[in-house]
């Protein structure tokens, strides 16, 4: 209140002016507006129809959100065996069947067009494997003939299937290990969550042995324009932009995963928890058991606090860490999705987020989840930085911030 008062007090004790009374001006008539004719486009800044199919009439309704009021006991430790170890080194059987492949960033993200997901053999799942566990997340146009059971097929060869404690299940029956993202005109606005990064995450990091080659097929999108991308994060990059000092410090410590503000909310929404919520501890740097390279395993959406340091000293390096897996553009790739598309990403060194203002646009999405390897923390690990520095024959990047720096672009 005190700022108000200083003002009000300031206000007093300026003398009053008169100032001369300005006559009003007559305008001249104006020339009439031309005559408004539509563009041959149909085009308006910022949007575009809405022309979803009316539910009784949509192909996916069976596969459509609901929420079963069952319970599932607690997840056990399951045997796991990276397929990404038996892929080739040149990826040359899954390449095979390819009518280009081209990298989205140095750090993230490759699109393979000409590949069919649904008559992979094993030597191209092995491959397919190997690369996500280099490039992160794999883009897949027009898979439009991938069917539901064929994506749980893919999945099961990586591993044994996540079921998820909370969120939608698809209405028809035998589909438990499907997750299921919706989205239309009738949807809550749940804009507020995504601002600042609060919605990044990794797929359910609470889990012991949380998801590896995770996939998402839409079967129902936005118009292109419209919103509802995707972008992706690397934990290598995020790992490889910290200074030495700090990813030593990092090394060896353990972070809080909770399930429990995602239970909270399906309790608030009058949803049924399938599974109760549980806390876990993994490494803050974890190793990939495939390339050796350290990623940093943090996310603002399950990650609540370090383990063993004081909570302001947690709050404050969490919030650095995450700003940097947040903020890092060259760590990014963002992928515009159309109808029947797929991606395909590691979960153990991603973090992602959707665009969200696609709202009242229908967002139809299918999600299998295999669960990967209880996370390790090896010291002799090297990092994707160090990789690429190497094949480009160049200096690893200076870190020193205080150095001169003369850049525009």
């Amino acid at each position: 209140m005190a700022p108000a008062v200083v003002q009000r007090r300031e206000e007093e004790e300026l003398s009053t002016i008169d100032l001369p009374i300005q006559q009003k001006k007559t305008l001249a008539p104006q020339a009439s507006e031309p005559t408004v004719s539509e563009n041959k486009f149909n085009y308006t800044p910022g949007f575009q129809t809405v022309n979803s199919v009316p539910r009784e009439k949509y192909a996916y309704e069976d596969l459509t959100p609901s929420f079963p009021d069952v319970k599932w006991a607690p997840l056990s430790l399951v045997p796991y065996s990276d397929k990404g170890l038996l892929g080739s080194p040149t990826f040359h059987n899954l390449l095979s069947a390819a009518t280009s492949v081209v990298d989205y960033t140095p750090k993230i993200g490759t699109e393979i067009t000409g590949v069919k997901l649904n008559a992979l053999t094993d030597l191209q799942k092995n491959d397919l494997a190997r690369l996500l566990a280099y490039r992160g997340v794999v883009f897949f146009r027009d898979q439009h003939d991938l069917t539901v059971d064929q994506q749980l097929d893919l999945g099961r060869y990586w591993g044994t299937l996540h079921t998820h404690p909370t969120t939608a299940l698809p209405k028809r029956a035998g589909l438990d290990e499907i997750h299921v993202v919706w989205s239309d005109e009738n949807s809550i606005d749940q804009a507020a969550v995504f601002p600042l990064g609060y919605a990044w995450h990794s797929d359910v990091t609470f889990e012991l042995q949380p998801p590896s080659y995770t996939s998402l097929k839409l079967i129902a999108a936005p118009p292109p324009g419209a919103g509802g991308d995707t972008i992706w994060s690397s934990g290598y990059g995020a790992y490889d932009a910290l200074s030495p000092h700090l990813q030593k410090y990092l090394e060896g410590l353990t972070a809080e995963h909770s399930a429990e503000e995602q239970a909270q909310g399906s309790r608030i929404l009058g949803r049924p928890v399938r599974r109760e919520p549980i806390k876990t501890n993994h490494p803050i740097v974890r190793t990939h058991p495939v390339t050796g390279w350290k990623s940093l395993f943090l996310n603002p959406g399950f990650v609540r606090r370090i383990n063993g340091v004081p909570r302001a000293e947690s709050d404050a390096i969490l919030r650095h860490l995450n700003q940097v897996m947040v903020e890092t553009a060259e760590i990014h790739a963002r992928f515009a999705w159309r109808e029947g598309d797929v991606a395909i990403w590691d979960n153990r060194v991603t973090n992602h987020s959707a665009t969200y203002a696609h709202l009242p646009h229908r967002r139809h999405a299918l999600r299998v989840a295999p669960h990967g390897e209880v996370p390790v923390f090896d010291p002799n690990g090297t990092s994707q930085e160090a990789a690429l520095s190497a094949a480009l024959g160049r200096q690893v990047p200076n870190k020193d911030g205080g150095a001169f720096l003369n850049y525009n672009d």
